[in-house]
Formats: structure tokens, C-alpha cells, sequence
């Protein structure tokens, strides 16, 4: 077009698309210009909104440490109450869990811990909920409960092995030995990452074979062996998560 218009017949056609295409443009800029500062405006609310999570979390943990179950508590209800979705809350719920677990109120333990474990945006916390949950609900004396929870081991990823585990302390509750014995086996197969391996070497010299060494020993080592593992998982059942990343 350039060859064939004079600079006056140029310009003249500029003014003309400018009149014509102005306002669309405008439009433009200005929904842009206000979809940055929205999203300037909304990352800034989200930090801070983290950043005071992230108090009362801290707040909360301090509370526990000097013993104050009602301040823990109440500081709990703060952050379920003025951020559901924040990865604080889902780590407050385990912290309290742990403060349940050390009470002995185990149905609290098991409610704090579902609700991580359903729902959690974060899938490695709800699988860490998931576990401790089930560890919660075999000390409850319910392993077809923990069975439930854990599912199979299939999707669990980095946390096969301690999925195993648990899953075979629950059969192991059940009276099942064979299947505990599989599950322990499942467990080694899987790296044994997450588990204590010479607690797990226990329960599987306890029920591999049938047949202990020696008769008055075996009974001892089955009694230790698994009495150490379920003391063991009550105590860390609802420990403190790191924190998500996700």
C-alpha cells in the first residue's frame, strides 16, 4: 500500500483507522492494565493472608510446647475458621492430632486426621494423614477401618513402603499373619523408605515361617516385636508433617 499513496494519502488513512479502531483499543489496554493489577492485587492479599497463617501457626506450635491444650486448641479453630484452604490449617490439624494422640483421646486424633486426609489440596499431606490415620485406627482396634483408609499401595508413591507397613500391621491385628507377612515383604520390596528397617526385620523374623529359632525366645520376640511396633506407630501416629510444597 505504501507504494501507491502519497504521504498525505498515508496519513489520511492512519486518522481513519485510528478514529475507527480507538475505542476497541483502548478497551484493550485498559483490561489489560487492569488485569495486571488485579493479579498484583490478589498475589499481594494471598501473601499476606499466608504470612498471617503462618503466625498463628507458629503461635500454635509455641502453645504446645509450653502445654497450653486450651490456647492450642482455640488457635486451631482461628485458622479453620479464617483460612480452610491454607496448607497452615491442614499442618495445624496434624499438630493437634499429635496433641490428641499424647491425650489418649484417639477419635479426636481420627478426626483431625480425615479431614487432612479428604481434604487436603496438597496429595503428599493427605497421604502422610492417610497413614497416621490408619496407625490411629489400628490402635482404636479397628483394622478393617486402617485397611479402608490405606487403600492399596499402588498409587502411593514415595510412600509404598510405609504403606505396606501399616497395612501389614493392620492385618497383623486382624490375625491374619499370612497376609502381614506379604504386606512386610511388600514393604522391603518397595526400599523400605520411611520405615524404621530394624523394626521391620522384627516383624518378619516374628512371622516368616511360623517357626521362630527357639520356642521360649519366639513367643519374647513376637511380643516385643510387634508390642514395639504398635507402641511405636500410637506414638508417631499423628506427628508434625514437613511442611507442603505443594
Amino acid at each position: 500500500m505504501d507504494d501507491y499513496l502519497s504521504e498525505k494519502e498515508q496519513w489520511e488513512w492512519v486518522k481513519t483507522q485510528v478514529r475507527e479502531n480507538a475505542p476497541a483499543v483502548l478497551l484493550a489496554i485498559v483490561l489489560a492494565v487492569a488485569a495486571v493489577f488485579g493479579w498484583r492485587w490478589w498475589q499481594g492479599r494471598q501473601d499476606a493472608r499466608d504470612l498471617e497463617a503462618g503466625g498463628r501457626y507458629m503461635h500454635m506450635v509455641q502453645s504446645l510446647e509450653r502445654g497450653d491444650s486450651t490456647q492450642t486448641l482455640l488457635l486451631l479453630g482461628e485458622l479453620e475458621r479464617d483460612y480452610p484452604g491454607s496448607p497452615y490449617t491442614d499442618q495445624a490439624r496434624l499438630l493437634a492430632a499429635r496433641m490428641y494422640v499424647d491425650e489418649a483421646q484417639l477419635d479426636h486424633a481420627a478426626a483431625a486426621l480425615a479431614a487432612v486426609a479428604e481434604h487436603s489440596k496438597d496429595r503428599e499431606l493427605a497421604q502422610v494423614a492417610r497413614l497416621r490415620l490408619a496407625r490411629v485406627q489400628i490402635a482404636q482396634s479397628k483394622p478393617d477401618s486402617a485397611l479402608a483408609t490405606l487403600g492399596t499401595a499402588a498409587d502411593a508413591g514415595a510412600f509404598a513402603a510405609r504403606y505396606h507397613e501399616v497395612r501389614g500391621d493392620a492385618y497383623y491385628a486382624k490375625g491374619d499373619k499370612a497376609a502381614a507377612l506379604t504386606e512386610y515383604h511388600g514393604a522391603q520390596t518397595a526400599g523400605a523408605e520411611g520405615t524404621d528397617t530394624t523394626l521391620l526385620q522384627l516383624k518378619i523374623a516374628d512371622l516368616d515361617n511360623g517357626t521362630p529359632p527357639t520356642a521360649p525366645i519366639a513367643a519374647s520376640s513376637a511380643t516385643a516385636a510387634h508390642g514395639t511396633a504398635a507402641a511405636a506407630n500410637t506414638a508417631t501416629a499423628a506427628g508434625t508433617a514437613p511442611a507442603a510444597s505443594k
